[in-house]
């Protein structure tokens, strides 16, 4: 049977700001929607779990981050903070897909298909389409950026299709894309605590890099990450 890790998640990418911990098969989160102050609200947050928890950094075996696709600068302060933390241990780190954590909430709802639609701004949205897997979120195809007209559906339209992100919000007629359309509203933003199964599957799949090997998706290429000064 596969170890069971102790990871720490951590997502910045939209307006919510989430931690979760896994210690021991026990999960302790935080959520808050703060989509300004997500740089002051993330390390306390992580102070809280961990003392929730009784443990501390050295005790956590990996740590996933929201990768995007989201706000450029909810990704940077998630990536940021990540380095940081990881650094001083030399933790490994799991970047998970703020679509694919979205699609594994509302999997964990009862859903089998899902279409995750962020609000991309410059009237586009970032999207992706799921269907479960043994209880996991799988991606079908990639993840895009384009118009919200441009989205091209390959699951089942004649099954139910849950949806769920800000992208129907802002453009509501995307809920006429199929025949039977669901909304998921409690996965309107991704949370942490659903990267987790995503992080400790990933890592049996060897898709954990070191803290050099962190890698923000944007889906635009118009941004570049940096690393903190001093790392090669």
């Amino acid at each position: 049977m596969p170890k069971q890790l102790h990871i720490l998640a951590l997502d910045t990418c939209t307006e919510t700001c989430s931690v979760a911990l896994t210690i021991n098969g026990d999960v302790y989160a935080r959520i808050e929607d703060a989509p300004r102050e997500h740089s002051q609200r993330l390390l306390p947050m992580v102070d809280a779990v961990l003392a929730e928890a009784k443990v501390t950094l050295a005790d956590i075996d990996l740590i996933a981050y929201g990768r995007g696709p989201g706000s450029f600068t909810g990704i940077r302060i998630c990536t940021s903070m990540t380095q940081g933390l990881a650094l001083g241990l030399d933790l490994p780190v799991i970047g998970i897909s703020t679509l694919t954590a979205m699609a594994q909430m509302a999997i964990e709802l009862g859903s089998s298909q899902v279409l995750c639609c962020i609000d991309a701004r410059m009237k586009e949205v970032y999207w992706g389409q799921y269907i479960a897997k043994d209880g996991i979120a799988t991606l079908v195809g990639e993840e895009h950026v384009s118009a919200p007209e441009a989205i091209e559906l390959t699951l089942d339209t004649q099954q139910t299709i849950s949806v769920c992100g800000t992208g129907f919000e802002a453009y509501p007629q995307l809920l006429n894309i199929a025949p039977h359309i669901t909304p998921c509203s409690q996965a309107t933003y991704p949370e942490a605590k659903a990267m987790i199964v995503l992080a400790q599957q990933g890592y049996q799949q060897g898709l954990h890099t070191s803290v050099d090997e962190l890698s923000p998706v944007y889906l635009r290429d118009t941004v570049t990450w940096k690393k903190l000064p001093g790392r090669e």
